[in-house]
């Protein structure tokens, strides 16, 4: 059965736990809080790097138990980042996951194809899952933090990637919406070409897993009523568990507006590499740092389909 609210990742994540986690730049009061609720859940167990007088002090002054985390003294962004993924890389880390750092930080470190978390040839990509008022599923956006402008063939390994995780949150068959402009294949419009491109490579095998059609604009994705009046005959129309963006800028810009317009709430995970990077956003509240934190736990040890 499909996970439907984060309420139920939170439960299911719970049979997973506790993963080890690596905390970067974790001298934050909300980062910490989401900590101390995922240990009390029995989510994650902690290393902390960043400032720490800085983290010693909030975890007294908020009470947050933590259990026994192992705190490291680098206040350098980018040193914590370089450190953290090579614990991952080392094994000595499940997850890692961003506090305050700046995320370029940490995408570039752990993108870098000598000494990152790459996993062979695959693309790493974002994959947000958003809960939304009066939706009846979860919500899946990609990619809106990794590839700034992916060619075709970063597409098919974002939209691969997109469909690994719907799968393993028990969405059986995800419906994935290349979207556009329009939903016309137009020449002059180059991102339509592509969506048709990977809607035909789906078909032909070399995406698996889900139902892939596009272009399709955002309102005939989503909305079963604008694509029937606009006469859309799709499995996918109307219906689209996975958004996938054309673009860094449109994926970020949708994702802000399903949480600031649509009171959306998100959970963002990097996939693709040797373990998931939790990457919630700097300013989210400490209940959906915790949904992140739970989504990267779920996502730990799940193998990925490649691209072929």
């Amino acid at each position: 059965m499909a996970v439907r609210t984060f309420a139920e990742l939170v439960q299911l994540a719970q049979t997973r736990g506790p993963k080890h986690v690596v905390l970067v730049a974790a001298d934050q009061w909300e980062a910490l809080e989401a900590a101390a609720l995922a240990y009390q859940r029995g989510l994650a167990e902690f290393t902390l790097f960043g400032d720490v007088e800085r983290i010693e002090t909030l975890l007294a002054e908020g009470k947050f138990d933590l259990g026994f985390p192992e705190t490291i003294h680098e206040p350098s962004q980018r040193r914590a980042a370089e450190r953290a993924v090579e614990m991952a890389r080392n094994g000595l880390a499940d997850i890692i996951m961003n506090a305050k750092a700046q995320p370029r930080h940490l995408v570039r470190v752990a993108d870098d194809p000598v000494s990152g978390l790459r996993n062979g040839d695959n693309v790493m990509s974002d994959v947000a899952v958003f809960e939304i008022p009066n939706f009846d599923r979860l919500i899946f956006v990609t990619d809106i933090l990794v590839c700034t402008a992916p060619d075709l063939s970063a597409k098919a390994c974002i939209v691969q990637n997109a469909i690994n995780v719907a799968r393993a949150l028990g969405v059986e068959r995800p419906r994935v919406a290349i979207l556009s402009a329009t939903e016309a294949v137009n020449p002059k419009i180059p991102i339509s070409i592509d969506a048709a491109n990977l809607s035909k490579m789906a078909q032909r095998g070399q995406i698996v897993g889900g139902i892939v059609d596009g272009p399709l604009a955002l309102d005939n994705a989503i909305s079963e009523v604008a694509a029937s009046i606009k006469g859309i005959e799709s499995e996918v129309a109307g219906r689209a568990d996975i958004l996938v963006a054309p673009d860094i800028e449109a994926g970020n810009l949708l994702a802000k507006a399903i949480t600031y317009f649509a009171g959306g709430q998100m959970a963002s995970v990097i996939v693709g590499g040797r373990c998931p990077i939790v990457m919630p956003s700097r300013s989210d509240p400490p209940d959906a740092k915790l949904a992140s934190l739970a989504l990267g736990v779920y996502l730990s040890g799940v193998s990925y389909e490649p691209v072929k």
